[in-house]
């Protein structure tokens, strides 16, 4: 074993599960006392993250690793360890290729599974396909197939090995501080090889991809022309053309693509307007577009633009009344306008190396939860939708900067900003603060443009929060609004916490895991911040036996929800 790999495994562990990468143990904990698990069973499991993982971007399996980190290694016989390694030809309709390395560490034995990104949708021998959204191995839609193959066919200019291209042609300077700023101590020809596939070898010498140019490239331009963003901004709320030409700002952003994020953000954001509104008596500045809403967008753009065209740059254009950013690529298949619009939870990368990247510098979040959260942000600010649009060439998102309600409307409305609700529940409430804070299920319909059944279930749960109270106490379909100012706000994470509590009268640390969805050493925190705010006790010292229970505050806390 070299150090190498015991390096390359301490840095893996160092980060968090999620789209790239999973731990798995050979260990079931699902009862009081641990059993080693089925050697058959843990392959089937391994096999299935690894068939997600190459239908997505790729990833590592590190098996003998728990959730929460501990290395407790892999203690099966050297026949069974033997067969891990041929997990690819057992359990793929299709042999895959599947790295596999033993790595001993301080006497634990991990094996770490390594695959790439494939260019054709592979399947596993029980007939399923299975895809990687954050930490999640998802069965994939059989009619979405034939999409995904053609999708994924399209995908791989990033991976070309550019001819005549050299190590010589990367930027050091610029490899070094992306090493720095991800915690690596490798040297950067090895990380550059793995985990990040932007270079390979063959017969001695150094293979170098498009995306290694384009990311760390000395002269990017000089192998993409239009690897770039060109940012204009128009007066007025029209684009105009010859004599009324109305562009009052045009500025070329250019840089290899590891810093032209953060280039792109400096240039861009200083065109962004500050608001000054009155807030809770005081007055606050606001800018006019949500940071994370339109940061995000432009990541988006630049990560999953297609570089297979290129004649087009990025295109980010500021009106007076919105911005406009445009990447060159339609969506890429399976994603779809109408799936972006329903907020399902879609993820396929055209550039799955350099979304990896992007992800080891916290610049994305794995999960295909950007465009959402783009969504919720604007909603956050009372600001219209975000509008989606494709042509034969791009995509382009389009934000845009006029409130919805006005300043005194926002203001009431800031009283359900705990609240986990959704645009239209919150447009249902600035409605009954207009008219007299009475709302129906008639008007709720009409006013929402939804149909009987998700106004009744959306009208429920504002009153299982206890945002409304019925008129009449049977049968009734006409609600008033709760005064607020007698009644302490309801923390989502404590109503969670109070439906397990209210089955079982405590709760352990494998529940807070499930609710928080984060590992031991996380959610044993979330739980001692609950026990310091008073809504916790603990019961036991440590390990398994600890449970914790709820005090008074806990349950004035949740009240108001039975």
């Amino acid at each position: 074993m070299t150090n190498a790999g015991k390096d390359a495994l301490v840095s893996l562990i160092d980060k968090n599960e999620g789209q790239f990468l999973e731990f798995k143990s050979i260990w079931d904990r699902s009862t009081l006392t641990p059993r080693k698990r089925d050697p058959r069973e843990v392959a089937s499991d391994v096999a299935g993250t690894l068939d997600a993982m190459a239908n997505a971007d790729g990833g590592t399996v590190l098996l003998g690793v728990e959730d929460y980190k501990d290395i407790t290694g892999v203690d099966y016989s050297e026949d069974v360890i033997n067969n891990f390694s041929s997990i690819s030809q057992r359990h793929f309709r299709h042999p895959v290729s599947v790295r596999f390395e033993r790595i001993l560490f301080n006497t634990k034995l991990v094996l770490k599974f390594d695959v790439d990104a494939s260019p054709v949708p592979i399947q596993l021998v029980d007939g399923r396909y299975l895809f990687r959204i954050g930490e999640h191995d998802i069965p994939y839609p059989a009619e979405d197939i034939a999409k995904l193959k053609n999708a994924k066919i399209k995908a791989f200019y990033e991976r070309e090995f550019v001819y005549g291209a050299t190590v010589a042609d990367l930027d050091d300077t610029l490899i070094k501080d992306f090493l720095s700023r991800i915690g690596e101590n490798r040297e950067g020809v090895d990380v550059l090889h793995r985990p990040y596939r932007l270079i390979d070898f063959q017969n001695g010498s150094v293979r170098v991809t498009r995306m290694a140019l384009l990311l760390f490239g000395k002269d990017s331009l000089k192998w993409h022309p239009r690897c770039d963003i060109d940012f204009m901004k128009y007066e007025g709320t029209k684009r105009k053309t010859g004599a009324e030409l109305n562009i009052i700002k045009r500025i070329r952003i250019q840089a290899p693509l590891i810093e032209l994020v953060d280039k792109a953000f400096q240039t861009i954001k200083a065109h962004i307007k500050e608001r000054v509104i009155l807030h809770d008596l005081f007055f606050r500045e606001k800018f006019e577009y949500p940071t994370f809403a339109w940061q995000e967008a432009l990541i988006n753009a630049i990560a999953h633009r297609d570089y297979s065209l290129e004649g087009i740059s990025i295109e980010v254009e500021m009106f007076d009344d919105r911005l406009e950013i445009k990447s060159p690529g339609k969506l890429p298949e399976p994603v779809s306008i109408s799936r972006l619009l329903k907020r399902e939870p879609t993820h396929f990368s055209r550039n799955p190396l350099l979304v990896r990247v992007f992800t080891d510098l916290g610049y994305m979040r794995e999960k295909g939860e950007g465009i959402p959260r783009i969504f919720d942000e604007m909603e956050k600010n009372y600001l219209q939708p975000p509008e989606l649009k494709e042509d034969a060439f791009s995509f382009c998102v389009i934000l845009k900067n006029i409130p919805i309600y006005d300043q005194e409307t926002q203001r009431w409305l800031e009283n359900y900003r705990k609240y986990p609700l959704n645009m239209r529940q919150r447009q249902a409430l600035a409605y009954a603060y207009a008219h007299g804070m009475r709302l129906s299920i008639q008007v709720y319909r009409k006013l929402c443009k939804v149909d009987r059944d998700l106004a009744y279930q959306e009208m429920r749960e504002l009153l299982r929060l206890g945002i409304v109270r019925p008129i009449r106490k049977k049968r009734t379909r006409s609600y008033v609004l709760v005064d607020l100012k007698a009644k302490k706000l309801i923390r989502e994470d404590l109503l969670d916490l109070a439906k397990i509590i209210e089955r079982k009268g405590y709760i352990r640390n494998e529940d807070a895991r499930k609710i928080f969805r984060c590992s031991r050493p996380t959610a044993i925190r979330k739980l001692k911040e609950l026990i310091k705010e008073g809504f916790l006790e603990q019961e036991g010292k440590k390990g398994r036996g600890v449970k914790y229970r709820p005090t008074s505050a806990f349950t004035k806390a949740t009240e108001m929800t039975h």
